[in-house]
């Protein structure tokens, strides 16, 4: 009887487990954790040889604003990052004798703010708007020129020599040139001169003041008071 009771709990106990394992596996998978947001930081760390142009996307602050961009427009972004070596190839002093704003729109000049894939440069129109501005002072024209992509700013000349990373909202292109914007690198122009005051209007001459206007030789001819003759050589020349 002990024996039977023994057989008749594990056969429960079995029944119990056949149970639990074919809900288990009927269950859905739990959906997968949501990508975290992208981080241009990471993903130049991650490339490497980038270190100055990260230390001064940090610097000036634009890192986060950067990854906040991309959480919040649809728009995407395109950086032009320049290498360690792109940096090492300016002179000495360039970057460290510009003022903090100066920084920041440097850095700006290498970011686009939309997303562009290498196919699209045959599309897009230069020069293109950047973060620092657009214009005159701001050139950035990209050109296709066969396989290669060509980048101008007035000052630099490079192409683009590697793809760093792309998606569907962000793309990270290498260059191997610092790129120079006319606005900071060269003399700005000057102001435009003051418009000239305006004249102001002459007094009138009153009449006690009027200077007779004729001319000399029509003037009275000075008198000899004691013979009443004109004194000589003040009558006409024969």
């Amino acid at each position: 009887m002990e024996r039977l009771h023994r057989l008749l709990i594990s056969l429960y106990l079995l029944i119990l487990a056949i149970n639990l394992t074919t809900t288990t596996a009927q269950s859905p998978a739990p959906a997968p954790a949501p990508p975290g947001p992208t981080n241009v930081i990471k993903i130049l760390k991650k490339a490497g040889h980038f270190k100055t142009f990260i230390r001064l996307l940090k610097s000036t602050q634009l890192d986060s604003n950067l990854n906040s961009q991309l959480g919040n427009t649809n728009n995407g972004l395109t950086i032009f990052a320049p290498s360690d070596s792109a940096f090492s190839a300016l002179k000495t002093g360039t970057v460290h004798s510009l003022t903090d704003q100066e920084k920041v729109e440097l850095m700006q000049f290498h970011i686009v703010p939309m997303f562009i894939s290498s196919s699209q440069f045959d599309t897009v129109s230069s020069p293109l708007k950047t973060h620092a501005g657009s214009g005159a002072r701001f050139q950035l024209n990209v050109t296709a020129s066969g396989s290669s992509l060509n980048i101008s700013t007035g000052l630099t000349n490079t192409t683009i020599s590697d793809i760093v990373y792309t998606d569907t909202h962000l793309a990270i292109y290498q260059v191997d040139k610092v790129l120079l914007p006319l606005d900071i690198f060269t003399p700005k122009p000057p102001p435009p001169a003051p418009a000239p005051a305006p004249k102001l209007k002459e007094e009138s001459e009153s009449p006690d003041d009027a200077v007779s206007k004729k001319d000399i030789s029509s003037a009275k001819k000075p008198r000899n008071h004691v013979t009443g003759t004109a004194c000589p050589g003040f009558g006409p020349r024969s």
